[in-house]
């Protein structure tokens, strides 16, 4: 097996855990998308907790990447926070990732393997260290206001833009998360 199949067996799996969650697949649904058995999906991966940390590993890994390119082709930290908002708004629009694959994955933390857990804690502490910075800049800037200092604002904001997601799987509507999220980055912003 190439590594082209563990590959397609971790972009399916991302897909079933942000459309069902942790605990509603398996390795069956994944073997029926990627046209594989179930034991060559063992033959990569041994446990669904293996899969799904692997998974993790490779979607935090991305996410930094992402988020340090952002850092350096968006000097301006207000636009970097429109800029991760927008990214966020268009997976939702275009459905390509209509939700956060840790954000899912935290509303099932407590059924979660212990290793996986780990995982997903990791991903909001990242998350968390690059808004604190990026509010931090934006405060030093002069272009962010940020009453309850840098950490709390970064720990609400990625509260909103959650939450977000949420209300526009509810809803059906992107727009709901471009309003939830505009209006947290409207509040922070010093104009």
């Amino acid at each position: 097996m190439s590594s082209d199949t563990a590959n397609r067996i971790l972009d399916t799996a991302q897909r079933l855990i942000v459309t069902r969650g942790f605990n509603a697949f398996s390795y069956a649904d994944i073997a029926e998308v990627v046209g594989i058995s179930k034991p060559s999906i063992h033959f990569h991966f041994a446990t669904k907790s293996e899969l799904v940390r692997q998974l993790l590993l490779r979607y935090r890994d991305t996410v930094k990447v992402n988020l340090e390119q952002l850092s350096v082709q968006v000097p301006d930290p207000v636009a970097q926070l429109r800029a991760y908002a927008g990214y966020w708004e268009q997976c939702i629009r275009d459905d390509t990732a209509p939700f956060c694959l840790c954000a899912m994955l935290a509303s099932e933390l407590l059924s979660l393997p212990p290793d996986v857990a780990a995982e997903v804690k990791a991903y909001f502490g990242d998350l968390a260290a690059w808004l604190t910075n990026t509010l931090e800049k934006g405060a030093a800037q002069g272009r962010l206001s940020l009453p309850r200092g840098a950490a709390f604002e970064a720990e609400s904001f990625m509260a909103s833009a959650h939450g977000a997601m949420l209300s526009a799987r509810v809803y059906g509507d992107a727009d709901v998360f471009a309003r939830i999220v505009g209006a947290a980055i409207d509040r922070l912003h010093s104009k």
